[in-house]
């Protein structure tokens, strides 16, 4: 399941994710990863949940960022949650762009039983229709 939290650019996306995130840690089974091109929020995330900053590992692209995230999910099969922070910032593309990366964390996602939410810095409005499911 992908849940998309979207909003204009300063418009507390990420604090809100950071929010559902750490409010997760009480309900969750397994794992809880928190991705993101930034150590700004590493300190807000619960110890609990395991902080991924990709630029410590060269991920640019939206090639790079699927594989990246399936590489994390593939690390442990008690992975329950995966926060994508900035999903259009990490790959350096637009939304409206993004398709093909939907599609492949969908699948991925719902054959692993995973909740991947996925913040998008545009209005509700603006969403390409492919992702407006994800609301």
């Amino acid at each position: 399941m992908i849940k998309i939290i979207c909003g204009p650019k300063g418009s507390g996306k990420t604090k809100r994710m950071i929010e559902i995130a750490n409010d997760s840690v009480a309900v969750a089974k397994g794992h809880l990863i928190f991705v993101t091109d930034t150590k700004r929020y590493m300190y807000d995330v619960n110890r609990n949940i395991r902080f991924i900053d990709v630029t410590d590992y060269a991920v640019a692209g939206e090639d790079a960022l699927c594989g990246f995230i399936k590489g994390v999910i593939a690390g442990s099969y008690d992975n329950e949650y995966v926060f994508v922070d900035g999903v259009a910032r990490i790959a350096g593309k637009a939304i409206k762009d993004m398709a093909q990366l939907f599609y492949m964390l969908e699948k991925v996602s719902d054959l692993r039983n995973i909740q991947l939410w996925i913040t998008c810095s545009c209005a509700e409005e603006e969403l390409p229709d492919f992702a407006k499911k994800y609301l």
